[in-house]
C-alpha cells in the first residue's frame, strides 16, 4: 500500500479510535487487545500506529519482560492479570500469557507438563474474564518466511534497528517448522467462540495496521458522542502585558544549545 493512500485511510480510522475512546471513558469499558505473531511480523508497528494520537492516560501497552525468579514461582497467569485494564482502560498487549503456548514450548523455556497446563487453563481464564465484562481480542499477525528474513536482513544491517535483533530471534529464525506446528496446536486449544485468534496477514505492513484498527473497531463497542466532538470556540487570550509579571528574557534560562542553528 502506497504511503499517501495508508495516511488517507489512517486519518480516517484514527477518528473512530477517537470515538472508541470517549466511549471507554464515558462508559467505563475495559478492553485489552493482545498482539502475537513471529518475530519482525510487525507486533510493536501495529501498536505504535494505533496509539499515534491517542490518550496515553487511557491507553496503555503492557510489555513484559522475561519473568523474575520471584515470577517464575508464581501461579503463571498472575504476572500479567496486575497489568489487565481497569474501567475506562484499554490495554494492547505486546505478546502475553501466550508466549507459554508457542516461545516456551519451542524454545524450551517450560516444561511439557507447565505447557499442557497452561493449554488446559487458558480458555478458563479468558473465560472468567470475558465474564467478569472484559472486552477481549486476540490476534495473530502473519509473515511470510520470506518478509521475516528480509524484516531480519534490515534489522542487522541497520544500526537504529539493532537492538530488535535478539540471541533468541535468531535461534527462533532456525525453528520456523517448530514455531508453525506451536501455533497450530495453540490455534486448536485456544480459539472459542467468546475469544477466537484473528489472523492478519502482515506482509505488507501498512495494510495490516489499518486492518487490525478495523478489527477492533468492529468488535469494541463504541458510540460517537457528538457533544463531545463539537469544534471549540475558545475565548479571548488575555495579554501579558496587562498584568505585573516580568517573563524572564528566555536566554537568562538554562536553555539548551541550539544544534541546529544556521
Amino acid at each position: 500500500m502506497k504511503k499517501r493512500r495508508f495516511e488517507k485511510q489512517l486519518a480516517e480510522l484514527e477518528f473512530e479510535l477517537a470515538k472508541l475512546q470517549e466511549t471507554v471513558q464515558r462508559k467505563g469499558l475495559k478492553i485489552a487487545v493482545i498482539f502475537e505473531g513471529r518475530d519482525a511480523s510487525g507486533k510493536g508497528g501495529a501498536i505504535k500506529t494505533i496509539l499515534r494520537r491517542m490518550n496515553a492516560r487511557v491507553w496503555r501497552v503492557a510489555a513484559l519482560p522475561k519473568p523474575s525468579d520471584r515470577e517464575r514461582t508464581q501461579w503463571y497467569f498472575e504476572r500479567y492479570v496486575k497489568h489487565l485494564p481497569s474501567g475506562g482502560e484499554v490495554v494492547l498487549f505486546d505478546r502475553s500469557w501466550y508466549n507459554r503456548a508457542v516461545i516456551e514450548p519451542v524454545m524450551g523455556f517450560c516444561s511439557d507438563d507447565e505447557h499442557e497446563a497452561f493449554m488446559r487453563e487458558v480458555p478458563l481464564f479468558e473465560k472468567m474474564l470475558i465474564d467478569s465484562g472484559l472486552i477481549l481480542i486476540k490476534f495473530w499477525i502473519h509473515v511470510s518466511a520470506e518478509e521475516q528474513e528480509q524484516r531480519f536482513q534490515d534489522r542487522a544491517n541497520d544500526p537504529r534497528k539493532r537492538w530488535k535483533l535478539s540471541p533468541i530471534d535468531l535461534k527462533a529464525r532456525d525453528l520456523w517448522i517448530e514455531f508453525t506446528q506451536a501455533r497450530d496446536e495453540m490455534f486448536a486449544a485456544t480459539s472459542t467462540e467468546r475469544s477466537p485468534w484473528l489472523v492478519v496477514d502482515g506482509n505488507d505492513k501498512r495494510k495490516a495496521r489499518l486492518n487490525i484498527i478495523h478489527a477492533i473497531l468492529d468488535r469494541a463497542p463504541y458510540e460517537f458522542n457528538e457533544q463531545a466532538f463539537k469544534p471549540i470556540k475558545l475565548p479571548a487570550r488575555p495579554s501579558i502585558d496587562e498584568c505585573d509579571y516580568c517573563e524572564p528574557d528566555l536566554q537568562t534560562l538554562n536553555l539548551i544549545k541550539d544544534y541546529y542553528a544556521d
